[in-house]
């Protein structure tokens, strides 16, 4: 089994410390939102813990907040995927990434046996429309439409391969995508927005792997815009304490097939929820 930590860290330093001691168990972590000077920091902080050569921030370098897949134990082998502008043919280690700060991507291994995963850390940046009405809105669906778009080079034609029903690839993908889902019975523009998402994800083979309720915890009553009976857990809070969480703004899919053996929960409860303004969710992977 491979145990997985998703976990954005909010650009603080004290989450990385809580992830080395609080889940010293874990095998890997997917990051969001990890500064340079915590890059730099996982780089020498441990025996056993590795990150991507490559500088997060090549070849862009203008944004300050970046996601991280991260080796934390001897039992795993991690190989990065170089990110490169999408402007060319890429190599076979490389992955063209057309959203800034929004993916990375690795091929992790259990070096006792078993199948190689690819494991995702995803992040969507928010975004400002030019400003023709005043209302000051930002919108994180196109950052997640450019994500799916990219990681679509990982998944083959059901039209060729013949895996209709089991896609044919081994991706874990998780992360904060700034929306929660309310699983289509929203009639809200937002909503409808949000909700392609899901089912961009499951046409291309990714099913939802939540966290959904039991496995974490529920808002308290549910938020307005979500149906009465929502599963959907709290993974961000607003305020200093985890009793104004009341959102799902991180998820986890998972190739269909490959899924049923990925267990999630989200670590939301008050005392346990850790320092930074989301919450840790832990996956379980069977290889």
């Amino acid at each position: 089994m491979i145990k997985v930590v998703c976990w954005n860290i909010g650009r603080t330093h004290k989450p990385l410390e809580e992830l080395l001691e609080t889940d010293a168990d874990a095998d890997v972590a997917l990051l969001q939102e990890v500064h340079p000077g915590g890059y730099e920091w996982l780089k020498t902080a441990k025996e056993g813990v590795a990150v991507s050569p490559q500088e997060p921030w090549e070849p862009w370098d203008c944004y300050d907040r970046w996601p991280l897949v991260v080796k934390l134990s001897d039992r795993v082998e991690v190989e990065w995927f170089r990110q490169t502008i999408p402007t060319r043919w890429v190599e076979a280690n490389e992955i063209a990434v057309s959203g800034v700060g929004t993916i990375a991507v690795a091929r992790v291994s259990w070096k006792d046996g078993g199948e190689p995963l690819i494991a995702v850390s995803m992040y969507a940046r928010w975004y400002e429309p030019k400003p023709t009405d005043g209302t000051g809105w930002f919108y994180s669906d196109a950052s997640t439409h450019r994500i799916i778009t990219d990681l679509t080079v990982f998944i083959n034609s059901p039209v060729f391969s013949g895996y209709e029903d089991n896609p044919n690839h081994r991706i874990l993908a998780a992360g904060d995508l700034n929306m929660d889902f309310d699983f289509g019975q929203g009639t809200h523009p937002a909503a409808r927005r949000a909700n392609t998402i899901f089912d961009r994800m499951s046409a291309l083979g990714l099913e939802y792997m939540g966290p959904q309720h039991p496995n974490g915890r529920c808002a308290d009553p549910a938020p307005d815009h979500l149906p009465a009976d929502t599963r959907n857990v709290v993974t961000y809070r607003p305020g200093n304490s985890p009793d104004t969480a009341r959102l799902q703004l991180d998820h986890v899919f998972a190739s269909r097939g490959f899924h049923e053996s990925v267990r999630t929960r989200a670590v939301n409860g008050v005392d346990e929820w850790g320092s930074s303004d989301h919450c840790r969710i832990l996956i379980e992977v069977g290889v």
